[in-house]
């Protein structure tokens, strides 16, 4: 253990011995608050990120201590279910003892060396997360992807990262061997299966047979630990690097203040294992001394999740807000979430129909964050903070959060530009090092002092912020800038939308407007299109600006999304231009 937290460790138990024998003096703080504090320290900029730290060594491993010395509850610390009755639990010492065994195989078996690359492409099986640890152990970076890869898609992330090994299951093994000829660069395929396949190796079988005794690589804090890849308005998908500190110990404040997690709650994140958040979860449950619930969840399903929710002591629930505005259709007295005391959402706007919804039937409030694959969370509204329904809520630390214009001026509260994280003097140690290997994306993302996201937003004067969308979402009708997630938050709140996805529609006079694509609720499906039109596009100019009201309608039966549940606005706009030229999105007029 590192020197420096190896001493805290050793401070903190002799100080809980000694206790009982002090008196007159405050009691200290328990132990895992006590080290937690020096994590969430270092989250918040507040203290030096070490020179060397590795989160399953540094992090892991003294949970598992403190496991074993009595300072925390008999919960586990991972827990996976398939639905079929079938379950693994996991306390911190038993994921040491397999995530060293996996290490052990990826050395062994696997020859990987610190700095190597391997591709992570599974459901959501307890391998993943053995498999992530492990990469951390061996200093090996790990590469997510979702299942629903391609062979087009498999092809490009094997090359562009020249990837040594990949781990994956049956169903996505013949997609891999498809086009690993065209990978020179690939060494190693790891089977996650029951059964055998030539030339792959069986991982379960190898793991079983692996020793427990692993020495951890000695890992610096700016050591890579993850690259994810990122698709962008144009061209192919970026490889975002993130380091070991900046995942490790960059989530451990927001995973205390906007998640609300501690040593005694038991988190489910539903999201598929190929995505960012996923990882959000690890680096924010594990180093509060939480327990990762993992159900299988081969697709979503409301009754199921609701089932789990009733069935489970789940305390704490993450849901992108398009599962959440499914959720809220169903009929939630009919269940009792005797557990849940904290929800989150993120990914996409949450529009506040849900947010009351979901609070009037379940008395839980749902706290929105906001992030990116280069980030960690940006803003949030954490447990305790005044929410104000619609909003993103206030940056979060040790990020200074702002407004800017397309120069990286920043702009007074009210006005609507680029939200954008300051970068300069100074570095935010828990952000993305570069876009690898393209230095011309990596230097295009920054202006004057700050990082912009590419998303547009307003900040009021108290410093909430409003998000309007994608720098490519917003909508310019005759001069008129119009963000889709106002106009959808609008027809949410008619009872006749269930879901609904806005976006820009050719037209010969304005150049573009407003086109909203709805799925009707049950209720209205058999109403006469017309006369709803009509009566939509006049809720919509009562309850927000009148000129921001869908000139176009199309009711579909569901609308494009990906794994994760998020609205794909990119293919409908896609679809509505396939024969014309979008015009390009100009800076903004004050």
């Amino acid at each position: 253990m590192r020197l420096w937290l190896r001493e805290l460790v050793l401070q903190a138990l002799r100080n809980a011995r000694g206790i009982c024998g002090s008196h007159g003096q405050p009691p200290p703080l328990p132990v895992p608050q006590k080290i937690v504090a020096t994590w969430e320290a270092i989250s918040l900029g507040r203290q030096p990120v070490p020179e060397y730290f590795n989160f399953a060594h540094d992090v892991l491993d003294v949970w598992s201590q403190l496991e074993k010395a009595g300072h925390r509850p008999p919960i586990p610390a991972f827990w996976w279910v398939d639905g079929t009755g079938a379950e693994v639990k996991w306390s911190f010492e038993e994921l040491g003892e397999q995530s060293r065994k996996a290490a052990n195989v990826l050395e062994g078996a696997c020859g990987l060396q610190p700095g190597d690359r391997m591709m992570l492409v599974l459901p959501r099986l307890p391998e993943w997360w053995l498999v992530s640890v492990a990469c951390m152990r061996t200093g090996a970076i790990m590469i997510p992807g979702i299942s629903q890869l391609t062979e087009k898609d498999l092809k490009f992330r094997l090359q562009a990262s020249r990837a040594k090994a990949i781990i994956t299951s049956d169903s996505l093994a013949p997609r891999v061997d498809a086009i690993s000829a065209d990978c020179p660069s690939l060494q190693t395929k790891l089977l996650v299966s029951d059964s055998y396949r030539p030339g792959w190796m069986n991982f379960r079988e190898l793991l079983w047979e692996a020793a427990t005794e692993h020495n951890c690589a000695r890992t610096r804090g700016q050591d890579p630990v993850a690259i994810y890849f990122t698709s962008g308005t144009t061209g192919t998908p970026k490889m975002v690097e993130h380091t070991q500190a900046s995942y490790g110990l960059g989530f451990v404040a927001s995973g205390r203040r906007w998640v609300a997690l501690t040593e005694s709650d038991i988190f489910w994140n539903t999201t598929d294992t190929g995505w960012v958040k996923a990882a959000w979860t690890l680096f924010s449950a594990w180093p509060n001394g939480s327990c990762i619930f993992v159900h299988e969840l081969p697709r979503f399903d409301a009754k199921f999740i609701l089932n789990t929710l009733s069935r489970f002591p789940i305390t704490t629930l993450c849901c992108v807000p398009t599962m959440f505005r499914l959720l809220v259709q169903e009929d939630l007295t009919r269940y009792q979430f005797q557990s849940l005391r904290h929800c989150v959402t993120g990914g996409e706007a949450l529009t506040p129909d849900v947010r009351e919804k979901w609070k009037s039937q379940t008395g839980l409030e749902l706290h929105e964050g906001y992030g990116q694959s280069e980030t960690v969370v940006i803003c949030a509204n954490p447990k305790g903070m005044k929410i104000k329904s619609g909003s993103m809520g206030k940056a979060s630390p040790p990020y200074d959060v702002q407004v800017v214009d397309e120069e990286g001026n920043i702009l007074p509260p009210g006005e609507e530009g680029n939200v954008a994280i300051r970068v300069r003097p100074t570095r935010p140690f828990c952000f993305f090092t570069c876009y690898l290997d393209n230095p011309e994306k990596t230097a295009a993302s920054e202006r004057g002092d700050f990082y912009i996201t590419g998303d547009r937003a307003h900040m009021d004067k108290d410093g909430y912020f409003w998000f309007m969308g994608r720098n490519d979402d917003v909508i310019n009708s005759s001069s008129y800038r119009i963000g889709p997630v106002e106009v959808e938050s609008a027809l949410a709140e008619h009872p006749a939308v269930l879901e609904s996805a806005v976006v820009s529609s050719p037209d010969p006079i304005r150049g573009e407007v407003v086109k909203a694509f709805i799925v009707l609720s049950p209720a209205y499906s058999s109403h006469d299109p017309e006369k709803l039109t009509q009566e939509l596009q006049e809720h919509v100019k009562r309850v927000t600006a009148p000129y921001k009201y869908p000139r176009k309608m199309a009711f579909v039966s569901e609308l494009p999304k990906t794994v994760s549940g998020k609205i794909q606005r990119s293919k409908l706009r896609s679809q509505e231009w396939k024969n014309e030229k979008q015009p390009q999105k100009g800076p903004i007029s004050h």
